[in-house]
């Protein structure tokens, strides 16, 4: 039987900030996902109205009429009007948005509402809301609006807050036509001077005239971010900005006033640490909302002041007045609402807290209590009524949330896999008792047993643990299983009959796929006794035999399932359906279970929904999902359900369902509109058997559930405890303050409960097996030994010990070969994709060029000269350069016919003007262009084209002929080299005959020299040596044998040759330097005494022949080495010639630079005038586009100027003929009443002509207002009551005590019928009067409007002419260049281009006089550093000497302590007492110190010798220094005249000036440091003599 009626909302929570206002003087409404909810002041109760449609939109209030507003969220929404406190619909209107509404605003006196549409029309829509009638619509004007507000005093006004503009918009109307016209004031830097804005009325297809020309050197500055805006009492607006700026910006004349500026030296620093979030006008003045602070500002003149300030706990970004202005609203991105009274000075009011955050899950602790947690870990109770009674800040993020059915408390899952127990028994103050970390990812699942025995978690795992619910077990973890994939929904059902917990698991088929699975398994755990070693293993595994696993299997994959009684509930959302199976047996354990395939028993269709949750007794069954659809049904008949809207789809819809203990409250929350609904669910009478169940269930459960809270209550946790479970478990201690909150600290490097575990167990199998794994080491010790020895030993072994059998030998084979294949491939397609780069590169950077790059280097110095790269000119370059040439060619034939006919004279000037003027450096070089234009007739286009084509070739023969030079002197390097290698073997000749090693110098070509190079790879670059296949080796040997058999043949001719002459056609001469003379035999063997008469001849004869034969080698090796030291010499001074020769070539390669870089400046600057030609020509374009659009814009304007004069023509015919009906009704009176006396009729006149006091004093003052305000509403509400008022008056004159005495009543009836008649013609003729001055006002707008088009069409000619002006003077005025000779001008060299007008040319003599003065005042300037100098060197010297003084009176104090010290021994006195031994000793030491003075004197007089050496060293020194500055300041002065006149004459004196100096710093630093070292070596010797001759006592007591 179904009991289900339906879904009614109880209350809802959450509050975004998107929207929020007053609906009457006492209560606020907001939006609170898809409801809205209605906050009173005073009593601080909410009621909620649910909406509509999908989900609310934009929000807006009237609080003056009680109307709301807004707009729905879904395609073509519509907007909704209803009216508080009845919430009746007033109209539903439709406009042109597609997609969604991004504001919605309410006018306050009259009934209009405006609204912005979203992508992609971006419309303006205004309606009449009482007759859902559309007034007028602007599409494409409401892009990045962000706010728009009616003018509280006037509802044809509008203002529209941007990103960075403000756009006011004017409804302008005429009779019953509507239009809205736009002013945008832009605020940026510019207004901040406080002068008005001009600014430009906003450009649409319908008013192209609003377009500006901007002008070419325009700079746009930077805009503002207007962040608030408020309407005043005058129809002005205050808007401040992001940057800290507060204006006044005037609607009408867009006139903008700066009022706070933060850059001036002035400003208020509170007002700028505060900033202006929101803008409200109250009774007391501004009312500025900043960070977490109010302001209330007095605002004089152009002076702001504080006048109050009211600090918050959070900041603030809304304020809004209540409509009698007592009561100030803020509210909070961070979910709080607070009231102020601003006359009052109350202080601030929170209203409303209800934080902020998505929430995460929502859950009942009891039927009266219910607890959600947010995603940054904000945990909140409330109650059944939706008050929130505390809530505490756990600071982290969470992700689940479960609360205990036998306890009051909830335990809470983290992102860092942490379980935090929290105690709710003391709903005021929430507090964490125990945590627990499980897991090194967050906990996804958290789930209670109906009966509370058990916890069961799960992440995003194959994990499920088993934690014990009861407090009075301190939470412990019993164990965990592991199940067949990943965990996607986790359920339980408590069996109280049998005392068993099922628990079922929806598992992933793959790890890959986390979104649906086809496994179920089921798990039946015992309610009790499941603690101990025989039911859990070591490491905290529980056993199998203490529960019972079945393993189903589905055919459709399944997203989510719930497990009920013997049955299963599933979602299947590939075919969107609910499914429900039925289990019919318990499956086995693990290891012998079988799969049983499930097939659905009833499949029902169901919204998307995400998730399932079933009523506590089972007997209904509850499916949200992503739409928002809150869905119920009843188990037994699934059929049929009951429905409910509960939050936006567009947000995600629902994320959680939770039912109440009592199965009658539903609490959902939603994914991303950071909502709490709490669903009533109404229901029919039910059998007595279910209630009289949860009766009994629920009284047996009662005694459990005060036991355990008395346990909670009462838990005591300190940091220093620890649980008596044999993991280690973390608790934490709470410190709770007054509020509750306490932060959660976390360890990323905690380990997780496992891991503990699993230490614990090492750390026990380590102390039980120790000897164990002590024996084993020891074992695999001499393993290891053994291993060593065998590998010391396979080398000596032969190969065939390690061969393995040949099938397996040639797998490996198999293997390796086609490993070897696949890198072969991979190389061969990397080599081949490297040579494909290589010829792109190839040929694009080197075939393509004609003239390759290259470099000269100087032989002896780093000097290096690169020619020009060139590449091929294209055909297209050769055509154009051809044309042009014929075209230049007709163009000078002409000019030469046309100069034939002139006057002689005339053309002798132009003549010379010309010559002077086509003068160039590349003239000077030898290279023209004889068809170029003189620079006085480059006026056109296609002439300066053609100049630029004419240039570029110019340019090119240029490269060209430097390059010819180069060729030919790297011709002559070529030569050159090899004349130096020749002449470097000839002196390795000569030198090995002098048996001589030395390095030669032998200079070479480098790569930049001859890149060609780079493209060849020699063979001995390559270090690698080459692979040969075997196929390769034998062509080798085969091409190598002829080669061998042809070596070993014996041929008798070249064997003879070798043999008469050693291979050589003549004889050397012997080298006179191996040349030896043998010594006579007896020489050697006999002594010069028994030498005969005849050996002593033969002696003395081969002694002559040695010196001849020795003076003959020293003539000769003198002879070698002279003609070795000449052709180095003819080596360096060939080197040097080139040298020189490439310093001229770079001296002409700067000379070539300078034509060339003249050439392209020349080309530079007609490029820049063809830019600024272009330029000029497509802003001329644009100004003839904007004059069309604004002839047209005018056509348009004077069409509609008819259309509207035809209309107040015949409107002011039909004004016409009811004045002239009214006039009748006049004349006409008497004529109605001929049949009475005249008497009575002049009576009756009186009183026809009388009107009520109140009618003339409303009809008075309605004309002075549309005289003076045309812009005044008057809908049908505002004619209605003008009609209603009229009636009324007229029912008050028809009275019959206003009846004339003796007048009968019928004559009265029909005074009063005609009466009647001329009063409604009166209203009708006033209310035709009005509409007749605002037509014709509407009329002379738009008659201004023409006529602003016509003068802006006027404005737009006289641009194009003035830019047509302004074009030819550009084309006529041509840029010239001039080649001033040197001296004659002077230019600051700190930019290449100077500015003609800062040029000033003077006589030379001025700068001689000036350069004369600079000298005398930089020689004063070198005399005074000189002086500083000296003085600090003497100063210097003095430090120096006191210093010595005070180390010298150190030393003697340390001498006379170690004197007073020092102890006689016995030896000492005996000798002391030996006078003869001291006479001598005083003797010898007298002599001793004779002699040292004598030395000392030496000594002294050496050392002054010194140091007047030194002092005359340094003075020259000193000198020199001085005579270099000068040098360095006349060779500075000098290089900057070079450089400006860079002349021909003067480049060799400037070269030889700079060798010079160079050559002279190079001596004196040689010279410097020569007396440098010479002064260090006498300061050496001046210390070692010293030393020596004056040892200290230290020294000596070493020896």
């Amino acid at each position: 039987m179904n009991y289900l009626k339906g879904l009614e909302i109880r209350w809802a929570q959450g509050f975004t900030n998107k929207t929020i206002g007053f609906v009457d003087s006492r209560t606020a409404c907001y939006t609170c996902g898809n409801h809205i909810c209605f906050l009173n002041m005073e009593t601080k109760k909410q009621s909620v109205f649910k909406c509509p449609g999908r989900g609310v939109g934009a929000l807006t209030t009237n609080s003056s009429r009680g109307i709301f507003a807004f707009s729905e969220q879904k395609l073509n929404p519509p907007i909704f009007v209803y009216s508080y406190p009845k919430l009746q619909l007033n109209s539903q209107l439709k406009g042109t948005a597609k997609l969604d509404y991004t504001c919605v605003t309410l006018s306050n006196d009259g009934p209009y509402l405006a609204a912005v549409s979203f992508l992609p029309d971006h419309c303006i829509t205004v309606w009449n809301w009482e007759t859902a009638e559309l007034i007028c619509a602007q599409p494409n004007a409401g892009k990045d609006i962000v706010s728009l507000v009616f003018n509280p005093l006037n509802w044809l006004q509008l203002c529209a807050l941007g990103t960075t503009s403000l756009t006011v918009w004017n409804i302008e109307k005429s009779a019953s036509f509507h239009v809205l016209k736009s002013r945008i004031v832009e605020l940026s830097e510019d207004s901040i001077v406080g002068r008005p804005l001009l600014t430009i009325p906003t450009v649409t297809d319908k008013t192209p005239h609003g377009a500006s020309v901007t002008p070419k050197t325009s700079i746009k500055a930077r805009l503002l971010t207007p962040s608030a805006i408020c309407w005043t009492a005058s129809s002005e607006l205050y808007v401040g900005c992001e940057e800290g700026f507060l204006f006044l910006v005037d609607p009408d004349s867009l006139s903008v006033s700066l009022l706070y500026n933060p850059k001036s030296a002035d400003a208020n620093p509170e007002i700028e640490k505060s900033g202006f979030n929101g803008l409200t006008l109250g009774k007391e003045g501004l009312i500025s909302v900043g960070k977490e602070i109010v302001h209330c500002l007095e605002i004089k003149r152009m002076s702001i002041n504080i006048t109050q300030a009211w600090q918050l706990e959070r900041p603030v970004t809304t304020a809004i007045f209540s409509p009698d202005n007592e009561i100030l609203l803020l509210s909070s991105n961070t979910g709080q609402i607070y009231t102020l009274n601003t006359t009052h000075s109350d202080p601030v009011l929170k209203i409303l807290d209800v934080l902020s955050g998505s929430f995460v899950t929502a859950a009942w602790l009891n039927s009266d209590i219910c607890v959600s947690l947010r995603k940054p870990g904000e945990l909140q109770l409330w109650s059944a009524d939706g008050v929130c009674l505390s809530s505490l800040s756990l600071q982290t993020e969470v992700t689940s949330m479960a609360c205990c059915p036998i306890a009051h408390y909830a335990a809470v899952g983290t992102s860092t896999g942490h379980v935090v127990f929290v105690d709710l028994s003391n709903e005021k103050q929430p507090r964490m008792v125990h945590r627990v970390h499980l897991y090194k990812t967050p906990v996804v699942h958290l789930v209670f047993d109906q009966g509370g025995h058990y916890l069961l978690s799960s992440a995003s795992t194959s994990h499920l643990y088993v934690v014990n619910a009861r407090p009075s077990k301190l939470f412990e973890v019993i164990g965990y299983t592991v199940f067949p994939g990943w965990i996607l929904s986790l359920s339980t059902q408590y069996i109280r009959d049998s005392e068993q917990v099922k628990v079922l698991a929806l598992c992933s088929d793959t790890e890959s796929n986390r979104q649906d699975g086809s496994t179920l398994v089921l798990i039946s755990l015992p309610a009790r006794n499941i603690a101990g070693s025989d039911c859990v293993d070591r490491h905290g595994c529980l056993s199998s035999h203490i529960f019972k696993v079945s393993r189903y299997k589905v055919a459709d994959a399944l997203a989510f399932c719930g497990l009920g009684v013997d049955q299963v509930f599933a979602f299947c959302c590939r075919n969107n359906t609910i499914q429900r199976f039925l289990l019919h047996q318990d499956g086995e354990s693990f290891p012998t279970q079988e799969v049983v395939h499930l097939t659905p028993e009833q499949e029902v269709e169901a919204h998307s929904a995400v998730t399932l949750a079933l009523s506590p007794h089972g007997l209904w069954l509850a499916s949200a999902g992503g739409d928002g659809l809150l869905q119920i049904r009843d188990i037994s008949n699934m059929d049929q359900h009951v429905d409910l809207w509960c939050h936006s789809f567009r947000l995600g819809g629902v994320k959680s369902v939770s039912f109440s203990n009592d199965s009658l409250k539903v609490l959902t929350t939603g994914v991303n509109d950071h909502s709490l609904v709490c669903t009533n669910l109404r229901i029919k009478d039910m059998d007595a058997g279910h209630g009289n169940e949860d009766a009994q269930s629920s009284q047996a459960m009662t005694h459990t559930i005060e036991s355990e809270n008395l346990i909670l209550s009462g838990l005591q946790v300190s940091p220093d405890d620890t649980t008596k479970l044999d993991a280690k478990t973390v608790i934490w201690a709470p410190c709770v303050d007054g509020s509750g909150n306490s932060p959660l600290h976390t360890s990323t490097s905690e380990p997780t409960w496992m891991e503990s575990r699993t230490e614990a167990v090492i750390i026990e199998d380590n102390k039980h097996y120790a000897e164990k794994k002590k024996e084993l080491m020891n074992t695999i010790q001499e393993i290891r030994n053994s291993i060593e020895t065998l590998c010391r030993e396979n080398p000596d072994l032969p190969e065939e010990t390690f061969n393995l059998d040949d099938e397996w030998q040639n797998r490996l084979e198999a293997i390796a070969e086609q490993e070897a294949e696949r890198v072969r491939k991979e190389i061969q397609s990397n080599i081949a994709e490297k040579r494909r780069c290589a010829e792109v590169l190839k040929r694009e950077c080197w075939d393509s060029m004609k003239v390759k790059r290259r470099t000269l280097q100087a032989f002896h110095s780093g000097m290096e000269v690169q020619n020009y790269p060139l590449k091929e000119r294209t055909e297209k370059e050769l055509k154009d350069l051809h044309m042009v040439e014929k075209i230049r060619k007709l163009e000078m034939g002409v000019c030469n016919i046309s100069s034939t006919q002139g006057d002689e004279h005339e053309g002798e000037g132009q003549k010379a003007s010309s010559s002077v003027f086509t003068g160039s450096f590349s003239y000077n070089l030898g290279f023209s262009n004889p068809y170029m234009y003189d620079h006085f007739s480059v006026k056109t286009i296609e002439q300066r084209i053609n100049q630029i084509i004419l240039l570029q070739d110019l340019i090119y023969s240029l490269k060209m002929g430097f390059n010819g030079d180069f060729e030919v002197l790297h011709r002559q390097k070529v030569q050159e080299l090899k004349r130096v290698k020749d002449k470097n073997r000839h002196i390795r000749e000569l030198m090995i005959e002098l048996n001589m090693e030395e390095e030669l110098w032998e200079p070479s070509l480098t790569d930049r020299e001859w890149p060609e190079r780079l493209l060849t790879v020699d063979p001995s670059e390559i270090k690698a040596e080459k692979y040969l296949t075997p196929e390769q080796k034998k062509e080798e040997k085969k091409s190598e044998e002829p080669n061998q058999l042809a070596a070993q043949k014996d041929d008798p001719k070249a064997r003879a040759w070798d043999d008469m002459m050693n291979a050589v056609l003549e004889v050397k001469k012997e080298c006179i330097l191996k040349m030896e003379i043998p010594q006579p035999d007896f020489a050697l063997n006999k002594p010069d005494s028994d030498l005969s008469d005849k050996e002593k001849k033969v002696l003395k004869e081969y002694e002559i022949k040695v010196k001849d034969l020795n003076e003959k080698k020293e003539k000769y090796r003198n002879s070698v080495e002279t003609e070795i030291k000449k052709l180095q010499e003819s080596i360096m001074e060939s080197t040097k010639r080139f040298d020189e020769s490439l310093c001229e070539l770079m001296e002409r390669r700067e000379q070539f630079e300078m034509a060339i870089k003249q050439e392209e400046l020349r080309i530079t600057n007609l490029q820049v005038s063809l830019c600024d030609d272009e330029e000029m020509r497509n802003q001329m374009q644009e100004l003839k586009l904007q004059l069309k659009k604004t002839r047209a814009y005018q056509d348009e304007i004077e069409v509609e100027v008819n259309r509207h004069e035809d209309k107040v023509k015949q409107f002011h015919q039909d004004y016409d003929s009811i004045v002239a009906e009214d006039k009748v009704l006049d004349k006409e009176f008497r004529k109605y009443f001929s049949d009475v006396p005249n008497p009575v009729v002049d009576l009756l006149y009186k009183l026809f002509k009388r009107r009520p006091r109140a009618l003339m004093m409303n009809t008075q003052t309605n004309t002075q207002c549309s005289l003076l305000e045309e812009n005044r509403p008057r809908g049908s509400s505002s004619a209605s009551d003008g009609r209603s008022k009229v009636l009324k008056a007229i029912k008050d004159l028809d009275a019959p005590v206003n009846m004339p005495e003796g007048l009968s009543p019928s004559i009265w009836e029909r005074f009063c019928k005609i009466r009647r008649a001329k009063i409604e013609s009166e209203h009708q003729v006033t209310l035709k009067a009005l509409t007749l001055a605002e037509m014709q006002a509407f009329l002379q707008r738009r008659r201004d409007e023409q006529n602003a088009a016509l003068q802006e069409i006027k404005d737009l000619n006289e641009a194009i002419e003035r830019l047509h002006r302004e074009r030819n003077q550009h084309l006529i005025n041509t840029t010239v260049h001039l080649i001033l000779k040197s001296g004659q001008v002077m230019v600051p060299q700190r930019d290449l281009m100077s500015d003609n007008k800062d040029i000033i040319l003077v006589h030379r003599s001025v700068y001689d006089d000036l350069r004369k003065e600079i000298r005398v005042l930089e020689k004063k300037v070198i005399d005074n550093r000189m002086k500083r100098n000296a003085f600090l060197k003497n100063l210097k010297q003095e430090e120096w000497k006191n210093r010595v003084l005070r180390k010298t009176i150190e030393d003697l104090e340390e001498k006379q302590r170690d004197i007073r010290m020092f102890r006689l021994t016995h030896v000492n006195k005996t000798d002391l007492n030996n006078r003869e031994k001291v006479r001598n000793l005083e003797k010898h030491l007298d002599l001793i110190e004779k002699v040292h003075q004598k030395k000392v004197q030496e000594r002294i007089k050496k050392t002054e010798l010194y140091k007047e050496q030194a002092v005359k060293i340094t003075k020259e020194n000193a000198a020199l220094m001085e005579q270099l500055q000068k040098e360095n300041m006349a060779v500075a002065q000098l290089r900057n005249i070079l450089e400006v006149a860079d002349s021909e004459e003067n480049a060799a004196s400037q070269r030889d000036e700079r060798n010079q100096e160079v050559v002279q710093k190079k001596k004196l630093k040689d010279l410097s440091s020569a007396q440098g070292r010479e002064l260090e070596l006498l300061r050496a010797e001046l210390q070692r003599l010293t030393e020596r001759n004056f040892p200290s006592l230290d020294l000596l007591k070493h020896h």
